[in-house]
């Protein structure tokens, strides 16, 4: 059987690292051997991991590329996009690529290129959730423009919850300085709370979870909400929720 390397241009927390921890765990735990590469260390005790320096490829290799070039010599050579704008397929060569994979219909049509493709929704892990009935509002993900979290601050403070909580990292610090700042007076009224790798725990925390994001891809913070039951105060995705049986059967056929 073929070796599979996930190399990422990005793994610090976020959803496309989210996505290539379970993906890669998913094809370990049942008979593939699947090794993800990045240039950052949040992953590299979540799943069998190396970082770019550690990536050696043969011929026979199958190769899954996010968010960076590479351009060996492997049996199969697929590019996961888990973008739309900053990431934008029409200007790119496609050629060395033999497949596309897109994680929703809605992201496929919007880049909208002529090349074989795959939709290919990431795991969604259900998370054990009690409603803490504390009225408090947990705002997830990165925190910068495209996520829009000031947006949410101001809805949950508009609707009157008793504490703002904000988990994520900052990966925009201008915007957060000029935007989120400003709401960070009281710091046990909005605060940051910084990325939590334990989903049950933070979403212990919230009663209601508040999103603004622009545009997503596929919504992973709605879909985790979805299957808990937790209520979710944001733009839906409509997304495709997969069992993992499922996931791992279309990731099976793309990889032959």
């Amino acid at each position: 059987m073929s070796r599979i390397s996930i190399v990422s241009g990005w793994t610090n927390p976020g959803g496309s690292t989210v996505h290539f921890i379970e993906l890669c765990n998913l094809l370990n735990d049942n008979g593939f051997d699947c090794t993800f590469y990045g240039p950052h260390s949040w992953h590299l005790d979540k799943c069998k991991s190396g970082t770019p320096s550690d990536v050696s490829l043969i011929d026979d290799d199958v190769l899954i590329t996010h968010y960076v070039r590479v351009r060996n010599r492997v049996r199969k050579h697929i590019l996961s996009c888990h973008e739309t704008n900053m990431f934008p397929l029409k200007d790119m060569d496609l050629q060395c690529y033999d497949t596309i994979h897109y994680v929703s219909d809605f992201q496929r049509k919007w880049h909208s290129v002529d090349h074989p493709s795959v939709v290919i929704p990431p795991v969604v892990n259900k998370v054990k959730w009690k409603d803490p009935k504390n009225n408090t509002a947990g705002i997830i993900g990165s925190i910068d423009c495209h996520k829009q979290t000031h947006l949410s601050i101001e809805r949950a403070i508009k609707d009157g919850r008793s504490k703002v909580i904000l988990f994520g990292t900052i990966n925009d610090a201008k915007y957060f300085n000029e935007s989120v700042m400003p709401f960070l007076d009281d710091p046990d009224y909005v605060f940051v709370a910084g990325h939590i790798d334990d989903k049950e725990e933070m979403y212990s925390k919230v009663s209601v979870v508040y999103h603004s994001s622009k545009r997503e891809t596929y919504g992973l913070v709605e879909a985790e909400c979805k299957l808990a039951g937790i209520p979710f105060n944001g733009p839906s995705n409509h997304q495709d929720i997969l069992d993992k049986d499922e996931i791992l059967e279309k990731w099976t056929n793309v990889l032959k």
